[in-house]
């Protein structure tokens, strides 16, 4: 079973961005997945994480992901007020929406990084003002893991979104797979059961 959490804050779609991994998992042929967020007092701008699991078999587990094979990091702010670090398995990966490099994070490990805003912007991917990226990182995640291919998260996507918004997210998520900087030689221990897209 691969586990994933979503680091985000309110309002910027890290619900739906696990949903869409979940759901894009099981297109791809995955027969266990699961998108669960945290409950809380959660508000507009609050750190909040949510939560996918994607395996082989059917999940019986649907407790909150304690350490995560990959954490993905909507909001890079969080890297100061939250222990990212504390969420991730030994080796694995770490996934941040940031300007910065890799090197520049301040972590050790593997380390995958986009400019998420920027693509956001460039697709007038927003909401209430604010860049959405979400979609952006769904892309970062696809290039950096292996796990959930492309096609099947744009397949995914689709379930989600529909009419122009759709074909806009899409493009976004493919210039940001293009764009994604991602290790030279990650770390591949929990992606070594890949699954060939249907």
């Amino acid at each position: 079973m691969y586990e994933v959490i979503w680091h985000g804050r309110g309002g910027q779609g890290v619900v739906i961005a696990a949903q869409i991994l979940a759901e894009s998992a099981y297109l791809q042929g995955f027969k266990g997945v699961t998108s669960a967020p945290t409950f809380g007092p959660e508000r507009r701008g609050a750190p909040l994480t949510a939560s996918t699991r994607i395996a082989d078999t059917a999940i019986r587990t649907f407790s909150q992901i304690a350490k995560a094979d990959i954490a993905v990091v909507l909001d890079p702010s969080l890297l100061e007020v939250v222990d990212i670090a504390g969420t991730l398995k030994p080796g694995g990966l770490l996934i941040v929406n940031t300007p910065q490099s890799a090197s520049e994070i301040g972590m050790d490990g593997n380390i995958a990084v986009l400019d998420a805003v920027s693509v956001a912007v460039r697709f007038h991917l927003f909401k209430e003002g604010a860049p959405i990226v979400n979609t952006p990182m769904l892309g970062v995640f696809a290039r950096a893991t292996g796990l959930v291919s492309l096609e099947a998260i744009e397949r995914g996507l689709k379930r989600k979104i529909s009419g122009t918004a759709a074909t806009t997210n899409i493009a976004a998520l493919r210039v940001a797979f293009d764009e994604a900087k991602i290790p030279e030689e990650p770390n591949r221990y929990f992606f070594e059961k890949q699954v060939s897209a249907l």
